[in-house]
């Protein structure tokens, strides 16, 4: 037993040994670097020689569509780096990793109920995988992750190593878009663009805050195991998530920062979306340009709305909801409607704090709301001035 004992130990030593020497060969690979693309690609492969698995990938996230792309990988088959995407939601092991900033590991995705397996890795066997964030000054770009074919317990020191390789990638990024935000800086003569410089800095401060909080949900869910506790606890993080993604969209313009109303609600259906499989989502907007405490208010309106309808509109069935911005309504006014087709919510004590808060919200905006609801489903429109 002590000569067992010895040989796994000096295995342990050695596995330790060759995660150094890869991270060094990785830390020479982004000094070097002509190219991000190119590095990004050689950094899957040398995380795949550290871990001994195939199947290897960073992922990106895209505020305006708040999913993660696959941006370099290896093991895939063709046509998944570039173009297929994975949720940014809790729900989502990448996801989860992306928004608490913390390193995420499945030893059996037949053995967990807390994460949803996606079809991209379903598609390829996967069963097993451990993640790490890519960091750019303390705050999530992306996330990179190894995935196994076969059920693997990834201990500390492979999660340690993953979470060393994506500060390495994230510092290799920054090094390659830093030249254009020093050119910014330096020729940055004008108010509005010293503005976005500012705000840049505050959306980077605002969005390490969001994972903060995001992260400590979590950790209290670990805590609890009453159903109704972790109901809320989920639905207290939707809504910061519902904040989070409007200040991802602020931008500067002329008089202060607005944002486009339509790209927030967008990227708030597709995370919506990313949480429930039967249930389609589909937006119409208009170009709509407001204040950020004004969208936030619309955008948990449509949250509350749309998490009405999936928890009481369509039972165990399939369904659809609608949503439409329109602008141009009556004098300087316009009108979000929120649609399902479901088989109705006539009972209103049946979801009575989201129509308070509904309510709540339209008052802050100087909004007027109607509901309507039948057995061929619920409306709730929302008609709002615009205010920029």
């Amino acid at each position: 037993m002590g000569k067992g004992s010895k040989q796994s130990g000096s295995d342990d030593l050695e596995a330790v040994r060759q995660h150094v020497r890869i991270l060094c060969d990785l830390g020479r690979l982004a000094g070097n670097s002509t190219d991000l693309q190119t590095f990004l690609q050689q950094a899957v492969a040398q995380v795949a020689r550290g871990t001994e698995i195939h199947h290897v990938k960073i992922l990106r996230y895209r505020p305006e569509t708040a999913d993660l792309l696959v941006v370099a990988g290896t093991g895939w088959k063709p046509g998944v780096v570039g173009t297929a995407t994975l949720s940014a939601d809790l729900r989502s092991a990448p996801g989860r990793a992306f928004q608490t900033g913390e390193a995420i590991s499945i030893k059996n995705f037949e053995e967990q109920g807390e994460y949803d397996l996606s079809p991209l890795l379903k598609e390829h066997g996967i069963v097993s995988l451990v993640n790490a964030p890519v960091l750019i000054g303390g705050s999530a770009w992306g996330v990179v992750e190894v995935d196994s074919t076969t059920p693997r317990e990834f201990g500390p020191d492979t999660c340690d190593f993953l979470t060393a390789a994506g500060a390495l990638i994230g510092t290799c990024i920054r090094r390659h878009t830093a030249p254009s935000q020093a050119d910014t800086l330096a020729t940055a003569m004008l108010q509005a663009q010293q503005r976005e410089i500012l705000l840049r800095e505050m959306q980077h401060r605002v969005k390490n805050s969001f994972q903060l909080i995001i992260g400590a949900i979590t950790l209290q869910k670990r805590r609890h195991t009453a159903p109704e506790v972790l109901a809320a606890l989920d639905y207290t993080a939707e809504r910061i998530r519902a904040v989070s993604l409007a200040h991802e969209q602020l931008a500067p313009r002329a008089g202060g920062e607005a944002i486009n109303l339509a790209d927030y609600l967008r990227a708030l259906c597709l995370s919506i979306k990313s949480q429930v499989e039967n249930v389609e989502i589909d937006i119409a907007a208009d170009e709509v340009h407001m204040p950020i405490e004004r969208a936030i208010a619309l955008g948990l309106i449509l949250n509350e709305a749309a998490t009405n309808s999936l928890k009481h509109a369509f039972g165990d069935g399939d369904g659809h909801i609608s949503v439409k911005l329109q602008a141009g309504i009556g004098f300087g006014e316009a009108r979000l409607t929120i649609a399902d087709d479901g088989h109705g919510m006539k009972d209103p004590t049946a979801s009575g704090s989201g129509l308070k808060l509904i309510g709540a919200l339209a008052r802050q905006i100087a909004a007027t709301v109607e509901r309507t609801s039948s057995d061929k489903g619920t409306i709730v429109s929302v008609q709002f001035p615009v205010i920029s």
